[in-house]
């Protein structure tokens, strides 16, 4: 198990582990550059999401599930960075407040979600899994609604993704993301 302060002291310097292989070899990573989702007026929701939303399709809670978001994010086709040791770990940062989770839930199925880690005024966005159409995106957009309400500067989703450049999601410089990250870590705000 890596240890909760080693974690939390490498998200404070924007460095976050990962299982590389199938035996579950974790390495470090600091990705130049980094992405992150603007959480002021450049966040950037979907035409046809928006549609989504106003049928409020989803009933959204908060850390209902967050071992069980863990292994449904794991199920990936193309193989997974969340090790038994890492699902370990950061079910570890969950119970000591550290770690949360957004859940969709349909017919009182869980049907998508995603997870992060959380210190000060920053989300480190982890992963996200869908088992319905717009479930995560759902959980994503909430997920955004609270960082905002809460006051959070800076929401990590460490790398740009296809699906997540529909967000306005950006890269930034390394520099320019440990400058954003040093401020945020240390605005204390509530999740």
């Amino acid at each position: 198990m890596l240890e909760p302060d080693l974690l939390l002291a490498a998200y404070r310097h924007g460095i976050f582990p990962m299982a590389v292989n199938a035996r579950g070899t974790i390495r470090w990573f600091a990705p130049d550059p980094r992405a992150i989702i603007p959480l002021d007026a450049r966040f950037h929701v979907p035409h046809g999401l928006r549609r989504t939303l106003k049928k409020v399709p989803f009933e959204i809670t908060f850390d209902r599930a967050f071992p069980r978001v863990m292994r449904e994010c794991a199920k990936r086709e193309e193989g997974t960075w969340i090790s038994p040791q890492i699902h370990t770990s950061y079910c570890r940062l969950h119970k000591l407040g550290h770690a949360h989770s957004v859940e969709a839930w349909a017919d009182g199925e869980l049907v998508g979600g995603l997870y992060g880690v959380y210190i000060g005024a920053a989300f480190f966005g982890e992963s996200m899994f869908h088992r319905a159409t717009d479930a995560s995106k759902v959980a994503l957009v909430t997920l955004v609604e609270r960082l905002r309400q809460r006051g959070f500067v800076l929401l990590d989703t460490q790398w740009q993704t296809p699906h997540l450049t529909q967000f306005g999601t950006r890269e930034i410089p390394r520099a320019e993301y440990l400058q954003i990250l040093e401020r945020a870590v240390t605005f204390p705000v509530e999740f």
